[in-house]
C-alpha cells in the first residue's frame, strides 16, 4: 500500500455482509414485494460492485462510509432494475427509416390489432375451419400475397395463383438457404462474381451456399458479368441460376449483367431453375420520392423466375420473416425438406403479415408506417420541426431547423437519400456526445444522430404522434448539467 492510500483490507471490512444488509428495516417493503431470492441476488450484484471498486481503489473511507448510507436503497433499485425487460421501444429520430439495429419495419396499427387478437388465445393456425381437419399454417398469408401482388401488377385475379406457391420462413438469409439446400444439394449453382454479397451480420452468399450443401461456380467478372458467361458455364452438374440483390452497396461506371428475362430464358432452355434473391420485398413505386433503379417485388412477379425471396419487414413494411413465392412444385419440395420446420414462423408473424398484405390488397398501404415515412414531403417535416422548435424555448439549448438526408436503410436504396428536414440541437453545457447519452437514458429512449457538432433529430422517422413525447424528453434530457 502506497502512502496516503487507504487500506483496502479496512474498506472490505465495512462492507455488511448479505445476511446483514437484508435484516435492514430499509429493505422490508422489498422483500415483502418480491421473493427472498431476487433481493438476495441483487444484495450480491451491489456488494460485489462495491468490492470491485474498492479493488479499483475507487473509493476513499469516507466514500465507502458515504456508500453505506444508500446501500440498501441501491440494494432496492439493483432489484426493480433486475425485473425490467432489456428490449424496450424507443423513439427513432435518426431519419433511418429500415434501422436494423433499432427492429427495421414498424408495424402498421392493424398488423398490431391482429397479433393482439391471435396471441391473446388460440387460433385456427393449422386447423382448417371447412373440414375440421388439420390445415397447413402459410395458408394464411401465401394466397394474400399472390393476390397483393396481382392486384398491384395489373394481373387477372383468376390467373393469380395457379402454378405458384409461397413459404414463409424466419428471415430472407434463411429463405435463401432453404431454396438452395432444397432444389440444389449436390450440384453447382451459377452467381455472377458481382453477386457474391456480405450483408449484416457476416451473412456471406459463398458460405451459406457451402453451408447449403451446393458448389458455388462463379460466372463473369465483379464488374462484368454477360450472358455467355451463364451459358458457358451450364454443365451436367449444374441445378439453378441465383441471381442475387446487391443489397447494401452499388457498382457504377464500366458494369454489365444480364437482364432477369434473359436468365429466365437461359433457365428454361438449360432446364435450370432460375432463383432471385430480391430483398427488399419493395411493392410501391419509388420514383414518386426520387429513388430509381431500385429493384422491386412487383417487377420479379411480372418477369416469373422459378423462385423470388424477399424480406416482410424491410420495404415490404411488415415483420420480420423471409417469402418464397415461385412455381408450386418447387415450393413443394421446399416445403418437403426438414428444415422448413426449423426455419417455419409463428403465430404472431402470420398474424402480423397477414394484415400488412392486406392494407396493400385493399389499397391501404398508406397505413403501413415504412410507406407513410417514405412519403413524407419535406414541407411537412418542415412545419413539424418547427413546432417542436418552437415548444422546446430553453435557454440552454440552441435549437434550429435544418436541410437533412434521411436514409431508407436495411440494406435497400444503397447511397440514395430523401431530402428531408431536422432540428439541430446544441446544448450551452452537454457535449454532443453527453446529450445523446442523456437521450438515451429517457423513457423512451431517444436515439439521435451527431452532424456538424449538433445533435440532429429527423422527425421522417418519428411519428407526429409522439412529437408531443419527443418535446418533454429532450427537455428533460437537456436539464441537466455535465459534469
Amino acid at each position: 500500500m502506497e502512502d496516503g492510500e487507504p487500506d483496502r483490507d479496512a474498506l472490505y471490512r465495512l462492507l455488511p455482509s448479505v445476511d446483514e444488509l437484508l435484516g435492514r428495516r430499509e429493505l422490508r417493503d422489498v422483500l415483502r414485494m418480491h421473493s427472498r431470492a431476487l433481493v438476495t441476488g441483487a444484495a450480491r450484484s451491489v456488494l460485489r460492485r462495491a468490492r470491485r471498486e474498492i479493488a479499483e481503489r475507487v473509493h476513499t473511507e469516507q466514500a465507502v462510509r458515504h456508500l453505506l448510507h444508500g446501500v440498501a436503497e441501491a440494494v432496492a433499485e439493483e432489484t426493480e432494475r433486475t425485473l425490467r425487460p432489456t428490449l424496450v421501444p424507443v423513439i427513432n429520430a435518426t431519419g433511418v427509416i429500415l434501422h436494423t439495429n433499432l427492429g427495421r419495419a414498424p408495424l402498421s396499427q392493424a398488423a398490431i390489432r391482429a397479433v393482439s387478437e391471435v396471441a391473446r388465445g388460440y387460433s385456427n393456425l393449422e386447423f382448417d375451419l371447412a373440414t375440421g381437419s388439420r390445415g397447413r399454417r402459410d395458408r394464411h398469408a401465401g394466397p394474400l400475397l399472390l393476390r397483393a401482388l396481382g392486384a398491384i401488377a395489373g394481373e387477372c385475379p383468376e390467373r393469380v395463383g395457379q402454378g405458384w406457391g409461397v413459404v414463409v420462413v424466419n428471415n430472407c438469409a434463411a429463405a435463401t438457404f432453404l431454396a438452395i439446400n432444397s432444389l440444389a444439394e449436390g450440384g453447382e449453382v451459377l452467381v455472377s462474381r458481382g453477386e457474391l454479397v456480405e450483408i449484416g451480420g457476416g451473412f456471406r452468399i459463398p458460405e451459406i451456399l457451402h453451408k447449403a450443401g451446393v458448389i458455388l461456380r462463379e460466372v463473369g467478372t465483379t464488374n462484368r458479368t454477360r450472358l455467355t458467361d451463364y451459358e458457358s458455364a451450364v454443365n451436367g452438374n449444374t441445378r439453378m441460376i441465383l441471381r442475387v440483390h446487391q443489397s447494401n452497396f452499388k457498382m457504377e461506371g464500366f458494369t454489365e449483367r444480364p437482364e432477369l428475362e434473359e436468365l429466365i430464358r437461359l433457365g428454361r432452355t438449360a432446364g435450370l431453375a432460375v432463383f432471385e434473391d430480391q430483398g427488399t420485398g419493395l411493392m410501391i413505386p419509388l420514383r414518386e420520392v426520387g429513388v430509381s433503379g431500385e429493384p422491386s417485388l412487383i417487377e420479379s412477379f411480372r418477369k416469373g423466375p422459378d423462385l423470388t425471396a424477399a424480406s416482410g419487414d424491410k420495404l415490404l413494411g411488415g415483420p420480420q420473416c423471409g417469402l418464397l413465392l415461385g412455381r408450386s412444385d418447387l415450393v413443394e419440395r421446399i416445403r418437403a425438406n426438414p428444415l422448413f420446420r426449423a426455419l417455419r414462423v409463428d403465430k404472431l408473424t402470420y398474424a402480423a403479415l397477414e394484415a400488412t398484405l392486406l392494407g396493400y390488397v385493399a389499397g391501404r398501404e398508406e397505413e403501413i408506417p415504412t410507406v407513410r415515412m417514405l412519403r413524407i414531403p419535406a414541407e411537412v417535416l418542415t412545419r413539424r420541426c418547427q413546432a417542436v422548435r418552437d415548444a422546446l424555448g430553453m435557454d440552454d439549448l440552441d435549437a434550429a431547423v435544418v436541410p437533412a438526408h434521411s436514409v431508407i436503410g436495411g440494406g435497400t436504396t444503397a447511397g440514395l437519400t430523401l431530402d428531408s428536414f431536422a432540428l439541430s440541437l446544441r446544448h450551452r453545457f452537454q457535449t454532443p456526445k453527453a446529450f445523446m447519452e442523456r437521450l438515451r437514458r429517457q423513457t423512451p429512449p431517444v436515439i439521435a444522430r451527431v452532424q456538424n457538432d449538433c445533435v440532429l433529430l429527423d422527425l421522417r422517422t418519428v411519428a407526429p404522434e409522439q412529437d408531443q413525447v419527443l418535446i418533454g424528453l429532450v427537455r428533460a434530457a437537456a436539464g441537466g448539467v455535465e459534469e
